[in-house]
């Protein structure tokens, strides 16, 4: 009987994933809630010796990968691949398997919310609301048609997020590298001029070691309209020393972050700043959301444990 090990699922409920596998003749073993630290994984897949590894958050270094010496397949539970080692798990011959579609819908309204929730005061108000402060004369807010969006990243959610945006009659601008030509809901331009004419920045990148804390001090320093950076992509794309320079200096007006550097603990400077709107990383949820990412998930792993090539096999 195969063993498919699962590193880490926060989600209590795993009539999912053991109903898929059970039925495949697989047997699960399972980890814990919180991602694992990278040497407890490695110490679990030396202790169970999968055939299968399905992870969430948890890192799965190349040290992991080579104590299953009869691994066929890494599936990640979500859409990014930075905790995982691919090139090692490839060049032991096993698939990478994600699922890059399952939130785009859940992540786009996400993105729109925080850039409504900052622009129209909602959390800074009902704050002060809750506390008995009710000053509707304070409020100062710019109307979202008469603003220009920058969204860096025209993937599946960066084309769903611009979809939203044109409905609020604002100006979207997009950078990226395969954006299609012919595109009317955009307007394609450089990242330089980008960060120029954009009132908002949406990052909808991945973490790459390109983009790693491409949100730096220069790339504040180059805006010019104050803008409001959102990041619903990954934290270590915004610098947070930086992030927090343009704050304080005036750069940037505020920042609307559902991921930080650092999490679950990222830094209290941002966390408190009065010039942010926080969420703790849940962009991608929903129930059909996460009913969807577990399901595929396993089916991948299913797919590959019987000597089929999965469909959402990554290929470099």
């Amino acid at each position: 009987m195969p063993r498919v090990l699962l590193t880490d699922h926060p989600w209590e409920d795993l009539s999912i994933e053991q109903g898929i596998l059970r039925a495949a003749g697989a047997q699960l073993v399972v980890g814990p809630i919180e991602a694992p630290s990278g040497q407890r994984v490695e110490e679990m897949v030396r202790e169970v010796r999968p055939q299968a590894i399905l992870t969430c958050w948890a890192p799965v270094s190349a040290a992991a990968i080579a104590n299953a010496p009869d691994l066929r397949i890494v599936a990640r539970l979500g859409v990014g691949l930075d905790n995982i080692d691919v090139k090692a798990a490839m060049s032991r011959g096993a698939f990478i398997t994600n699922v890059p579609d399952y939130c785009t819908q859940d992540v786009a309204d996400h993105a729109v919310a925080l850039i409504l929730s900052w622009l129209r005061g909602i959390v800074q108000f009902d704050r002060a609301a809750k506390q008995g402060l009710w000053q509707p004369e304070s409020a100062r807010f710019d109307r979202l048609a008469d603003l220009t969006i920058g969204i860096v990243g025209y993937g599946r959610i960066g084309q769903a997020a611009a979809q939203r945006l044109g409905g609020f009659g604002c100006r979207v601008l997009a950078h990226s590298r395969s954006l299609r030509s012919g595109d009317e809901t955009v307007e394609p331009v450089d990242l330089p001029t980008l960060c120029t004419q954009a009132d908002v920045i949406l990052l909808m990148v991945p973490l790459t070691s390109d983009t790693r804390h491409m949100i730096d001090d220069a790339f504040i320093a180059a805006c010019r309209r104050r803008p409001l950076i959102v990041n619903v992509s990954r934290g270590p794309l915004v610098d947070n020393a930086a992030l927090l320079r343009g704050l304080e200096n005036g750069a940037i007006r505020g920042a609307a972050l559902d991921v930080i550097e650092g999490e679950p603990i990222p830094p209290r400077e941002i966390m408190v700043h009065p010039a942010t709107v926080i969420t703790p990383h849940i962009a991608f949820v929903s129930d059909a959301a996460l009913t969807e990412l577990r399901t595929r998930a396993c089916e991948q792993v299913v797919a590959a444990l019987g000597g089929l090539e999965p469909p959402n096999a990554v290929c470099l």
